[in-house]
């Protein structure tokens, strides 16, 4: 465990007050600030914990990365760092690959509510998915609007565009943009703004919320709108050991909210999109794409999609089946159902 965080733990221990009989306090660690669409989220989450146990449970926030990491939290909460904490395993160092992988089954489920459908079907017919969350405690999944593209200073009107341009893009979108002839990398969203700034990336795949949540529209004026399918992860989670800690009827109100957890955060997500695309009006120059476009775009997504599901074998991890699971259960335009593989 990392110096600061336990000099962190011995500071709020210090500072921490007796807690009446009957009353259990968790944490709750997030790298982002209140005022972020997530955390309206998650405020709404603690509200009704804290209510549903008659102040039983108190949730103390620690907002804006002052606790967990991006890279490693995940471990951080199986070694209590915090009790519970937003989690990021599609930017974990190691151990999560195939949740990261699946995160590119998703073309088709445009919806939050399709594409939590469709983390589900896997969840239950895919084990290993189970295997890479070992020692947490998942109480939440989370979706999201369909990105497009935001660059900083050269405009994208066609696929043909990108040639070139370095773009900040999640790990299952890697090889598709390289396919498309630009130089994609990898990074935390909350380095993003940073990295336009300074010239660092040429542009971000990204949806229109980002404008205000992240303030980008300081930093790109053009956004190409190109539907770019995305997926859903296990985005809050707590450490198996607290998990276990807690008294039943705790662990039961807990697992009430995770509905009510996913719930928020899909509405503040569809809000956000109104909110950043009012951020944007009069500074970011939109650009729609061609069905054409969108249609190549699609078909490369799914073939490296099934590329590195098949790639995962050298993990010992049967992606192929995960990638078949997905598909099956994905038996419409957004509308899903847990086929398995048969």
């Amino acid at each position: 465990m990392r110096p600061f965080f336990l000099l962190f733990l011995l500071l709020l221990s210090a500072c921490s007050r007796p807690l009446p009989p009957g009353v259990t306090e968790l944490t709750y660690a997030t790298p982002y600030p209140p005022s972020h669409p997530f955390s309206r989220a998650d405020q709404r989450w603690i509200d009704f914990v804290e209510q549903r146990s008659a102040g039983r449970l108190v949730i103390r926030p620690i907002w804006s990365g002052a606790l967990l990491s991006a890279d490693m939290s995940m471990e951080e909460l199986r070694h209590g760092v915090a009790d519970i904490g937003l989690i990021t395993p599609i930017y974990t160092r190691g151990g999560a690959h195939l949740i990261r992988v699946q995160s590119g089954f998703y073309s088709g489920a445009d919806s939050i509510e399709s594409q939590l459908a469709l983390y589900r079907c896997l969840e239950r017919d895919v084990p290993e998915i189970g295997k890479e969350l070992a020692g947490l405690k998942i109480l939440a999944v989370q979706g999201g609007l369909l990105p497009g593209i935001v660059t900083r200073n050269r405009p994208i009107r066609s696929l043909a565009d990108l040639q070139g341009l370095r773009i900040r893009a999640p790990t299952e979108l890697l090889p598709v943009l390289r396919n498309l002839g630009a130089d994609p990398v990898n990074m935390p969203m909350g380095e993003v703004y940073s990295a336009m700034a300074k010239g660092v990336i040429d542009g971000v795949i990204a949806p229109p919320d980002t404008f205000r949540a992240l303030h980008l529209a300081e930093v790109g004026k053009y956004y190409y709108e190109l539907k770019v399918p995305r997926g859903a992860y296990p985005a809050r989670a707590m450490g198996l050991d607290r998990w276990n800690a807690l008294a039943p009827e705790l662990r039961s109100i807990l697992q009430e909210s995770t509905a009510v957890w996913e719930a928020a955060l899909a509405d503040e997500i569809r809000i956000s999109e109104q909110v950043g695309r009012d951020a944007a009006a009069g500074r970011v120059v939109m650009s729609p794409a061609s069905r054409s476009d969108q249609a190549r775009f699609d078909a490369i997504y799914l073939r490296d999609a099934e590329a590195n599901a098949r790639s995962l074998e050298k993990f010992a991890i049967n992606g192929s089946t995960a990638f078949a699971v997905a598909r099956r259960s994905l038996v419409g335009r957004d509308k899903v159902a847990c086929r398995g593989t048969q």
